[in-house]
């Protein structure tokens, strides 16, 4: 087991030092505690390599007080940078062209940002790497979008890292902690890179959302569309979308997948993913979910399944209702906290739905989150 010599300042990796089969058995129990009232908890599904998962690699540059400059992350509940140059759960090649970007700064005369005066250049980096394709982008945050050589910058750091496909320039003129600005400028490639989860393609930018963990989270999309028994027919709404990376999953074995996301960007990146994928049966609305659904019923419109996978927070009561109210006979839930989805899942046994089983995935080794997903069927059906 290796021991990471920034975990006590990090902070990001509570379970650093624990065997990973303790973790597992800590969070399949961590799950039956929460669910198993409701029914059968199926075991952990934990990753074969738990090292190295992170698709999506952040990096802050400052300086120290002798003025040399450095990488890394925020000390845990500060702004002082903790220089990194590997983490045992981030992909090693996003390590390396951080740790490239870095020596190439002093000859490009480069400045970065310092967070106290607002001034200097380079703020962040971005790095997002594509398990399927093996495809790299990289995002420079910068304060402007004038960047010394930034041709011959691109170059030199292609030359390094020729698995590089785009490279972008993120504008982030704000005084705030929020990594990424809302203008890119392309200085190379087509300004996305492509990955492939469960046989379909999806584009991503610095900005799109998408797993941070992507072998697993096939595996978890691969149960959900299991748990929907899908023959080929069911109309499918697959509520809080996101890019659609979910219901296009689903899409060649229903009839009709509908996505709702309220995220006006990710709805684009959804319908521009069915375009790239051939998908003609799966829409996209960016709307409220609960009023969306509250429609179709006030419509006599009904779903046959409803594939749900909201936020930390969890849903709400006026979401849940709104999705009994279309009457499916099956309710899939994903959960990235267990906590949430078991006060939920009381809710949605009121409204008539009952737990069938349930599965907890280890998305995120060497930390205590866990995710988890529960099939529910109406109660009579």
């Amino acid at each position: 087991m290796k021991i990471c010599p920034y975990a006590k300042k990090c902070g990001g990796c509570t379970y650093q030092g624990v065997p990973y089969e303790e973790q597992l058995i800590r969070k399949q129990a961590y799950t039956e505690k929460l669910l198993g009232e409701f029914c059968q908890v199926h075991p952990i599904i934990g990753m074969e390599q738990p090292y190295h998962y992170r698709n999506k690699v952040h990096a802050v540059f400052s300086r120290n007080r002798d003025g040399s400059i450095v990488s890394g992350i925020y000390e845990e509940n500060s702004h002082r940078v903790v220089p990194v140059d590997a983490c045992q759960i981030e992909n090693e090649e996003a390590d390396a062209i951080i740790r490239t970007i870095r020596g190439l700064l002093r000859s490009f005369k480069i400045t970065v940002y310092d967070e106290k005066s607002g001034i200097g250049l380079l703020r962040h980096v971005l790095i997002r790497t594509a398990s399927k394709t093996d495809q790299i982008l990289v995002a420079l945050v910068v304060t402007s979008p004038v960047f010394p050589s930034k041709k011959n910058f691109a170059q030199a750091l292609l030359k390094a890292h020729p698995r590089i496909k785009t490279i972008v320039l993120n504008i982030n003129t704000q005084r705030t902690s929020m990594v990424l600005g809302k203008r890119d400028i392309i200085i190379y490639g087509p300004g996305y890179i492509e990955d492939q989860i469960c046989g379909c393609t999806f584009r991503i930018s610095a900005q799109s959302f998408y797993q941070i963990n992507p072998p697993q989270a096939e595996k978890l999309y691969q149960k959900a569309i299991e748990l929907a028994g899908l023959t080929g027919k069911e109309r499918l709404i697959d509520a809080y979308c996101g890019t659609g990376t979910i219901g296009l999953s689903a899409a060649k074995a229903a009839g009709e997948v509908i996505g709702i996301e309220l995220n006006k960007e990710a709805v684009k990146d959804a319908i521009q993913n069915a375009r790239v994928n051939q998908i003609r049966n799966a829409r996209f609305f960016c709307a409220d979910a609960s009023d969306f659904m509250e429609q179709m019923a006030s419509e006599g419109e009904r779903a046959d399944v409803v594939i749900m996978d909201p936020p930390r927070s969890g849903s709400t009561e006026v979401f849940l209702r709104a999705a009994a109210h279309v009457s499916p006979q099956k309710i899939v839930y994903i959960s990235c906290n267990p906590e949430t989805q078991r006060r939920d899942l009381l809710i949605l046994k009121d409204l008539g739905y009952i737990a069938q089983e349930a599965w907890a995935y280890d998305f995120f080794p060497w930390t205590e989150h866990v995710e988890s997903i529960v099939k529910l069927t109406r109660s009579g059906s």
